[in-house]
């Protein structure tokens, strides 16, 4: 996290309430890697209630869910600004930065999965969710890792995919209340979610590629096509 250039343009940052806050957090007794590992747990928190309402919990507490997702991001932003805005960043911050959301988005879009017992695939829907999410920033690691820039490019980016969960399970109550479906709109972001990431994937690769692979590169970086 101490790499400017490799930090996901977010527009949030520039609010003066998300600024104020990550002031006041830099004052205190908190380090970038403590958040960065609060958000698993938010994003455990999560999981939980979804499998809570899987095994006949109150499909309201996908709402309680709904917020746990949002403060999962809210500690991924704030890591980030307390790192560099706040003067915290260290050696070992990249580890913590991206580790704790590889296993953040498995434990909210698996136990998602499983909320959709109206069809048989439900859970393996969710684990593909799952396992794709990974792999889209498995794909921006390895290119970066590469000489490539730093590729946040989309369609399905991290805040993406919360932004498509959280609005499905602040609605699947509706939807239920309403039309007493077994969770069509939760189906249907899930899908969403698995078609975006392969789209994010490949997009990524490609440009990860033409890249690495572009004659002005290779005047740039002379060593980068070199077999070691």
């Amino acid at each position: 996290m101490n790499d400017l250039a490799g930090r996901r343009p977010l527009k949030v940052r520039e609010l003066t309430l998300m600024t104020n806050i990550a002031k006041w957090l830099s004052k205190k007794d908190i380090t970038p890697n403590q958040i960065s590992i609060a958000s698993v747990f938010f994003a455990l928190f999560a999981g939980t209630v979804l499998l809570v309402v899987n095994s006949g919990g109150s499909i309201w507490l996908m709402w309680l869910a709904a917020l746990f997702i949002q403060c999962r991001l809210l500690c991924n932003l704030f890591d980030g600004m307390v790192a560099m805005e706040g003067g915290k960043s260290t050696a070992s911050g990249e580890l913590f930065n991206d580790i704790p959301d590889r296993i953040a988005d498995p434990l909210i879009l698996v136990p998602a999965g499983y909320l959709l017992t109206g069809f048989s695939w439900g859970a393996e829907l969710g684990w593909l969710a799952g396992i794709l999410a990974v792999m889209t920033a498995y794909v921006r690691t390895l290119a970066s890792s590469m000489g490539a820039p730093t590729l946040f490019t989309g369609p399905m980016a991290k805040q993406h995919r919360m932004a498509l969960i959280t609005i499905a399970l602040l609605l699947s109550p509706l939807e239920h209340l309403l039309f007493s479906t077994p969770g069509y709109l939760l189906l249907m972001v899930l899908v969403i979610i698995c078609l975006g990431s392969l789209t994010t994937i490949y997009n990524r690769t490609r440009d990860a590629y033409l890249y690495l692979e572009s004659p002005k590169k290779e005047l740039d970086h002379p060593k980068a096509s070199e077999h070691v």
